[in-house]
């Protein structure tokens, strides 16, 4: 089984690049989103009061986030009476440091995993081989990934990049025999494959959808089943879980199985909601006899107490943002260069790397539309987020010098009206020379990012003051002509408009 790829080179834009030339990929990934947005718009309006349930959801992690200490502590108590083994990891190194050791003590050799973004986060399955233990995912998606040795290109659906045809090229190298490219038989082989692992592996891996600190249970969310057999036929499990991923009760799961297979996929509830308290017990028929649950800090910390980014930690990883994004839909996951992708992953990865002059074009990445804001079960306001990581890159001087110069001119030029007029006036003049075709096409300066994939528009030929003149004028003799006192009014009103006066 190969390794997964760590963080993919190069810039943003040289990821974005390569996206948007391949055709193939804006197709499968604007589908598949498209109907996942969809999904989600259709589930919201049918369930009747989407918005007083988004608040709801909102004001749990709110309440949670701003108590976290008190709630992490609860938890972990709890889950210890309940047999199980809590470790908390200050850093990705501590959590592999950990897992690693459990592993040696138990001379596992292999070991299935259900999907876990923080196991990706933290590049477990290279730290398992690096010991000779085989790490297996076991999500369809994840699993097509980790034959290809690739990244996750989405939160929910890994694999949104690739058609069946690739696939079927995938398992049947893996299978060592041509596999038809029918989703049932190639399902059936995974499975088939799998059902072998599952029965064989020394160690179940989990992560972890939210954590319940009244009991210290977790509860994971999934439509395949693969996570069941994970956390219930390997002698020794694993469960990572953020630091984040806690919640106070299980009446508040109540509003957080309502939110998120809405926002993920558009389904009522998942296929399953596993709620998971402690190893087997005595009267168990299945189950764990040894649980480990490795609590991850690694940055998630150093968003406690800043009013911009602290709401980040409410997130509840549905990708609904993804799916929403125009700027997602278009170079998909890899272009971003990390484990979270999307407008999540724009403000969570440098948000989480000690480094973040390495990821500060990033926030780039987004149109600031807002519509992931629109898309979240929790309200977190990521295009805020956005625009202060910009502040912060201009504040710390890691801006391009062209772009400073640029937005100094930009100022003076919007600041001043008589030069914003003559700088109108000067590019009605100058865009003579570049408009082709009813738009300027010209691939030069600061044009030639824009017209790459786009075309800019061109200034009017008559500005809206040019033309309110007219029509102000125009009206005026009208109403000279019918009546003097309607004149009066009409100047009274064109006046109260232009001093910004209110005239009934």
């Amino acid at each position: 089984m190969s390794t997964q790829q760590t963080e993919l080179k190069g810039t943003v834009k040289e990821r974005a690049q390569l996206a948007l030339n391949n055709d193939f990929l804006r197709q499968a990934v604007k589908f598949t989103t498209e109907r996942l947005r969809s999904g989600k718009l259709k589930a919201a309006e049918e369930h009747g009061n989407w918005e007083e349930w988004r608040e709801r959801g909102r004001q749990i992690r709110l309440h949670t986030i701003a108590h976290l200490d008190y709630y992490l502590g609860e938890f972990a108590n709890n889950a210890r009476e309940n047999g199980v083994h809590v470790h908390f990891a200050d850093t990705a190194q501590d959590a592999i440091s950990i897992a690693l050791q459990i592993a040696k003590a138990k001379e596992a050799k292999s070991a299935v995993k259900s999907k876990s973004m923080v196991t990706e986060e933290i590049h477990l399955n290279q730290a398992l081989q690096s010991i000779d233990c085989e790490a297996i995912e076991t999500d369809l998606g994840e699993y097509i990934i980790q034959l290809a040795n690739e990244t996750p290109s989405h939160i929910i659906i890994p694999a949104i990049h690739k058609n069946r045809y690739q696939i079927a090229e995938l398992l049947s190298e893996d299978a060592g025999e041509q596999l038809p490219p029918e989703t049932s038989v190639l399902a059936g082989y995974v499975r088939k494959k799998l059902r072998e692992k599952f029965l064989q592996a020394d160690i179940g891996v989990t992560g972890c959808n939210f954590a319940i600190a009244e009991s210290g249970s977790i509860v994971l969310f999934e439509n395949e089943g693969n996570a069941r057999m994970v956390s219930t036929v390997p002698k020794t499990q694993i469960t990572f879980m953020g630091m984040e991923r806690i919640i106070p009760s299980w009446a508040d799961l109540e509003v957080m199985a309502t939110l998120l297979p809405r926002s993920a996929t558009g389904q009522k509830l998942t296929v399953y909601m596993s709620g998971i308290t402690g190893p087997k017990r005595e009267e168990d028929g299945d189950g764990p006899e040894e649980m480990h649950i490795i609590i991850l800090d690694n940055g998630r910390s150093l968003q406690l107490g800043d009013p911009e980014f602290q709401e980040l930690l409410n997130c509840i990883r549905c990708g609904a943002c993804l799916n929403a994004c125009p700027v997602y839909r278009h170079i998909g996951g890899h272009a971003y260069g990390g484990t979270y992708s999307g407008p999540i992953g724009a403000v969570l990865t440098p948000a989480l790397k000690k480094n973040v002059a390495e990821w500060d074009d990033i926030a780039n990445a987004s149109s600031l539309c807002g519509a992931c804001y629109e898309a979240c079960p929790v309200k977190i306001p990521l295009h805020d987020m956005l625009v202060s990581l910009r502040r912060r890159k201009v504040e710390a001087g890691h801006d391009h010098p062209l772009e400073r110069v640029g937005m100094k001119g930009f100022g003076t030029v919007m600041s001043n009206v008589k030069v914003y007029h003559r700088a109108l006036k000067l590019g009605k003049l100058g865009q003579k020379v570049v408009v082709r075709d009813g738009g300027i096409r010209a691939k030069i300066g600061p044009l030639k990012g824009w017209n790459s994939h786009r075309v800019a528009p061109s200034i009017s030929k008559q500005l809206f003051r040019e033309q309110y003149g007219e029509l102000r004028s125009e009206l005026d003799q009208q109403a000279k002509a019918a009546d003097p006192a309607v004149a009066a009014r009409m100047r009274e009103w064109l006046t109260g408009r232009d001093g910004g006066a209110s005239h009934e």
